[in-house]
């Protein structure tokens, strides 16, 4: 059956973090706006299976961890979380209902129409709704904003059955927490969960084909980070291929490596990065290319190469984050407006949620290095800062990279509230501060923020010793 439906200026495919806020911005500027999601519930893979249950995840976990150690005999032994899996997991799932709710919420209140149903387009201004009754409506529009998100990929080597063999999608789904578990890959998203389970007191061995995990990061921040996880009991095997993965039947998850080694676990986790979702959208009706990574080319604006049908999120590609997704599907609705959007930031931070947690925006210290000759560092350890002792957030660091004209480049951070903490030096970055900026302005004493104090001092001792060392040569 087949039901036609009103012309909409703007047709918006996937509510996820671009979606709704290209939704939102199109209806605060008068435009009669629907979302197709194909899904029951509104936010996409974001808040129902990545970012969102990630996060929570993260945040429970270290919780219990603190708890146990707080109660627990001083030992050298190693804690394991004594509650259940689905006890964490209810908690998260309770947040992310509330997430759902508070976004249905927005939508609604701005005036946008929510239809669920799967969308493909009949074609450029059309699109057919498959909905989960099985009936079908037709819907037209001027504007369409593509935001379909992506899936994790599926390797055929590695026999994922959700279950033993769990992708980034999944793993939450588990019953029960495992005694070991291999985690495929050394992302973002791997390494998140890899080192949660950690902490619950899992024995995890995290694999990759690179030497290091999260190697696109400054190299002081993955060397802490795999230093903690180790330190927790957590194994990591780099350069190495893993060729076939698949449950024994029984009760083991067998990993066969390249050298003919096998690893066997309780439960194995494959993060080996995301495809973009593009299938079923029937989109060369549409007359929208889409390149050899199944990915959909935008110019700086989001417009695809047909002039009404934009895109934005992780199906146009890099740098793949919920807060950049945000920006892009603003962008996008100010297109659609013909309202300037201002210049998107090059300058987009990274918060891994991994345990330590990891924050970065601007330039590595070797990249630094590359660019400007004579780049030099400062660094502010936690341990040294007073509500780092206060508050039991020792264990991290912040790292100011700067030019020898004293320009600040970089901001990289590892511990507790980094994600929070790098917005600090994004300011800086953004306002073209130099490091006098971080020393001649006064802190609030006890904070966080004192932190970039003490590392632009050290930034400007390292300085100073630099320019005093070429004097005498």
């Amino acid at each position: 059956m087949s039901v036609n439906n009103d012309v909409y200026d703007v047709i918006v495919v996937g509510s996820g973090p671009a979606g709704q806020k290209a939704a939102i911005q199109a209806a605060k500027g008068g435009k009669r706006v629907a979302i197709c999601e194909q899904a029951r519930e509104i936010g996409g893979a974001c808040v129902h299976q990545g970012t969102i249950p990630s996060k929570a995840l993260h945040e429970r976990a270290i919780e219990r961890y603190k708890a146990g150690k707080q109660f627990a005999e001083l030992s050298s032994a190693r804690q394991r979380y004594q509650g259940s899996l689905s006890e964490l997991i209810g908690e998260v799932t309770h947040i992310i209902k509330a997430h759902d709710s508070y976004m249905t919420e927005q939508l609604v209140r701005n005036g946008i129409h929510i239809i669920h149903g799967r969308a493909s387009f009949d074609d450029p201004h059309t699109l057919k709704v498959r909905h989960t009754d099985g009936k079908t409506s037709t819907i037209r529009t001027n504007f369409v904003v593509l935001e379909n998100g992506s899936k994790p990929r599926a390797p055929e080597h590695v026999a994922i059955d959700h279950e033993n063999i769990c992708g980034s999608d999944s793993i939450l789904s588990l019953a029960y927490l495992p005694q070991t578990m291999i985690v495929l890959g050394g992302g973002v998203i791997a390494c998140e969960y890899a080192s949660v389970f950690a902490l619950l007191g899992v024995q995890v061995t995290l694999v990759d084909r690179n030497a290091r995990p999260l190697g696109f990061l400054d190299a002081d921040l993955t060397s802490r980070f795999r230093d903690y996880f180790e330190q927790h009991g957590g194994v990591f095997i780099g350069e190495a291929d893993v060729v076939d993965e698949r449950f024994d039947g029984v009760s083991q998850v067998e990993s066969t490596f390249k050298d003919g080694s096998i690893l066997r676990t309780d439960k194995a986790m494959c993060s080996l990065g995301r495809i973009s979702q593009v299938d079923g959208l029937r989109i060369e009706n549409s007359g929208v290319k889409v390149n050899d990574r199944k990915l959909i080319d935008v110019d700086a604006n989001g417009r695809t190469n047909v002039p009404h049908i934009f895109a934005a999120g992780d199906v146009i590609g890099p740098p793949s984050l919920a807060s950049a997704a945000m920006e892009q599907g603003r962008c996008v609705a100010c297109a659609i407006q013909g309202v300037d959007s201002g210049k998107f930031s090059e300058y987009i931070p990274t918060g891994i949620y991994s345990v330590p947690e990891l924050a970065s925006v601007g330039l590595t210290e070797a990249q630094a290095q590359q660019r400007y000759p004579g780049a030099v560092v400062g660094r502010s350890n936690f341990k040294e800062i007073a509500r780092g002792q206060i508050a039991q957030a020792q264990e991290g660091m912040l790292k100011l990279v700067m030019t020898p004209e004293w320009d600040l480049v970089g901001i990289h951070a590892v511990g507790p509230f980094a994600s929070e903490r790098v917005h600090i030096g994004q300011m800086g970055l953004l306002s073209g501060a130099k490091i006098d900026t971080y020393i001649e302005n006064v802190f609030n004493f006890p904070t966080h923020a004192e932190s970039y104090r003490v590392a632009a001092l050290d930034a400007h001792g390292a300085l100073s010793k630099a320019t005093s060392r070429l004097a005498v040569a």
